[in-house]
């Protein structure tokens, strides 16, 4: 048996992930990262790139989960892992026999982890949808956006930060259960769930009357003047994050504005104040911009593209982002004094490691033998 050296402070966790999209492999991402050994049931025939940044750090097993001698491999394998991530509709698993039931049968430590949109339960959990519907029933989206419409964010608060982040979370709160009592259990993790706990300091300001239900009218939303977008004289856009007053007097000093009237932060003075920034940084390039403020407390930045962030002095001097196997992409974290983590290797090719990998997990050749025939 081959044994693999990983580095992290997950490198003795041993993870199961059956194939799917979104959140489920950017949680395998993350979790590989910080070393645990990822193991990933893909299906024959699909694609695979070293572009699929969120694939990175696993090895490939194709199984056909219709054979049973793939099931009978399946089982062999939740015997010996710590978790399994599964991404299916509510009842595929138990279908396939599969599901956590079996899996706790056989080894009853094992977190058996299931990410879907709407979970496992309610009027929705059979139901299709996307990031974009999820934040929609949570709050979300009806606080993104302008003032006569909403607008489409990207997929990073239903699906990767309530979505994958938040089954990470579930995932090694269990394990760390599991290993103090030797009881598994299922977690059920929805991404509407984690999308509403996501917004909980928002609920909290409309609790108290500090947010409303109108777009652009809020400090966070884009109705603050001194928390927005500007754009400069050569088109490139700024963002101005001077929420604080200490802050925000940084910025109108450095900037040289010497306007009595703007000090004003009062919600009364907003529209004002938001007139005169845009014709003053309008007025100047961003690199003038960025000379007299970038390094100073006025929380003031650029607003840069994916092909410029990876070039930003700031964000080199700390390699956020590496290039691995010819693609740029973010490095691992956080950052961990004792146990640094790694991108474990490129995303692999789909079935790469069918054989290496099943029998690295303890399954004998006769049993490989019979599932990939």
């Amino acid at each position: 048996m081959t044994k693999r050296i990983r580095s992290g402070p997950l490198s003795s966790l041993r993870v199961l992930e059956f194939a799917g999209m979104g959140p489920g492999p950017f949680c395998g991402m993350l979790l590989s990262d910080l070393g645990a050994d990822v193991l990933r049931i893909d299906r024959k025939g699909e694609a695979s790139s070293p572009c699929d940044v969120t694939r990175r750090g696993r090895r490939s097993v194709v199984l056909d989960l219709k054979r049973p001698e793939a099931v009978k491999i399946c089982l062999e394998l939740f015997e010996t892992a710590d978790a399994v991530i599964e991404v299916y509709r509510p009842g595929v698993m138990e279908r396939l026999g599969l599901g956590p039931d079996q899996a706790l049968n056989r080894n009853a430590k094992l977190i058996y982890a299931r990410m879907t949109g709407w979970g496992q339960s309610g009027p929705n959990a059979p139901l299709a949808g996307h990031d974009i519907n999820y934040i929609s029933l949570t709050g979300g989206l009806d606080a993104i956006g302008f003032r006569n419409k909403p607008i489409v964010p990207l997929n990073l608060l239903g699906d990767f930060g309530g979505g994958g982040l938040y089954l990470a979370f579930g995932i090694l709160a269990a394990v760390t259960h599991a290993r103090q009592t030797g009881e598994g259990q299922v977690v059920d993790c929805a991404m509407v769930d984690g999308a509403s706990i996501l917004l909980s300091a928002m609920y909290g300001m409309k609790a108290s009357g500090a947010w409303n239900d109108h777009r652009e009218d809020n400090m966070l939303d884009g109705g603050a003047p001194y928390y927005d977008t500007y754009q400069c004289a050569d088109g490139e856009w700024v963002s101005l994050g001077s929420l604080e007053s200490k802050f925000y007097r940084i910025f109108l000093n450095a900037a040289g504005i010497n306007e009595p009237e703007l000090y004003d932060q009062s919600r009364a003075n907003w529209s004002r104040i938001r007139k005169r920034l845009t014709e003053i940084i309008a007025a100047r390039k961003r690199e003038e911009w960025l000379t007299m403020l970038e390094h100073t407390d006025a929380c003031f930045t650029p607003i840069l593209s994916a092909a410029e962030a990876p070039n930003h002095p700031h964000l080199k001097a700390r390699g956020v982002f590496v290039e691995y196997g010819g693609v740029t992409q973010p490095a691992p974290g956080p950052r961990f004094s004792a146990t640094p983590a790694q991108i474990q290797n490129p995303p692999p090719s789909i079935g790469a490691h069918t054989r290496t990998a099943l029998a690295d997990w303890g399954i004998t050749e006769d049993t490989i033998r019979a599932a990939t025939a």
